[in-house]
């Protein structure tokens, strides 16, 4: 940039699961020196927080009112990225997630221009994502793989093959790169199916799908920190136990393709294993989440389901049974 003639302020330190409080402060960075542009180098985490800061810049309220939809965005800072990390797909989407440090809330927004300009996605830069968080990704891509396979109440053909061809690609990717975290055609098909798994083109068509175990991760990782794609392959086998007989059929259909066994149980059983073989927590005892913290974590899913307006399907009886389920 600097060989470019392009001035720029370096806002450092964001985390996994990103804060709101840095936002805040990439907020005021841009506000006072009058940004034009934010650009995300890192992961899914550093995106998040680059769409945060783009939305927040031009507007006079609190950021944190898109997250609470209170309000939407209606213009932002142009958005550019460069990933080192592949697991979100946020490179494709318009979606931001961030925690709020006070309230232990982690939400999310979409606003209608917050898709990125450009982003740039090169598997040499990839190279070096440690074990866990290569494995992390891996599940952080089943999960929205699945999320709507698993819960669709139609779901086209086309779109069950194209949602079958990521998950085998991440399958294969993932194993190649534990073997050997350099392989540049397996690093970039891994990245092009993190982009795949969340760029919208799996909705076409669909009907009725919902993201249930991004709504119950979420509390999770606000709550202990756990790595996002952690969170989830705890709670993925666990909701699976209990979405099974509301699809019966999609998920003998899962069990089949993926993993040539018979019926939804074993489907779940081969995920679950599949998870322990790479190395990806499938408990929550295995994320240091106390088993004791049930009824706690039920009461704050709650809140968090009548904010949306969804306690029909939420109940604490659903959440008090994956939960449970994850023990």
């Amino acid at each position: 940039m600097a060989d470019n003639g392009i001035s720029f302020e370096e806002l450092a330190g964001v985390q996994s699961n990103p804060l709101l409080s840095k936002v805040y402060e990439g907020i005021k960075i841009a506000k006072s020196k009058g940004m034009e542009a934010v650009l995300a180098v890192g992961g899914g985490s550093v995106l998040d927080s680059s769409k945060s800061i783009a939305a927040g810049a031009k507007y006079d309220g609190d950021v944190w009112d898109f997250f609470l939809h209170k309000a939407e965005p209606n213009q932002n800072l142009k958005i550019f990225d460069i990933m080192t990390l592949a697991a979100t797909g946020s490179e494709m989407n318009n979606y931001a997630v961030v925690t709020n440090d006070e309230t232990k809330q982690k939400l999310s927004f979409a606003g209608a221009s917050t898709f990125p300009t450009v982003s740039v996605i090169n598997p040499e830069l990839q190279a070096s994502v440690t074990r866990d968080y290569l494995v992390y990704s891996a599940a952080d891509i089943f999960a929205h793989s699945l999320d709507l396979y698993l819960s669709a109440t139609y779901l086209p053909g086309f779109i069950a093959g194209h949602v079958e061809n990521i998950l085998k690609t991440v399958m294969r990717t993932t194993e190649i790169l534990l073997a050997d975290a350099t392989n540049y055609e397996a690093r970039a098909e891994f990245a092009w199916a993190a982009t795949q798994a969340l760029n919208f083109t799996t909705f076409c068509g669909v009907q009725n799908n919902r993201f249930d175990t991004h709504f119950l991760e979420h509390t999770l990782s606000a709550e202990y920190n756990i790595a996002h794609g952690a969170g989830l392959s705890i709670i993925m086998p666990a909701w699976m136990k209990w979405q099974k007989n509301n699809l019966l059929e999609r998920f003998e259909q899962f069990a089949k393709v993926m993993f040539n066994v018979e019926g939804a149980d074993a489907g779940i059983e081969a995920l679950k294993n599949w998870y322990v073989k790479i190395g990806t927590p499938v408990t929550l005892k295995e994320g240091n989440i106390p088993e004791e913290d049930i009824p706690v974590l039920v009461e704050k899913l709650s809140v968090v389901a009548a904010m949306w307006g969804a306690t029909a399907l939420y109940t604490p009886d659903m959440i008090r049974t994956v939960l449970e389920n994850a023990k």
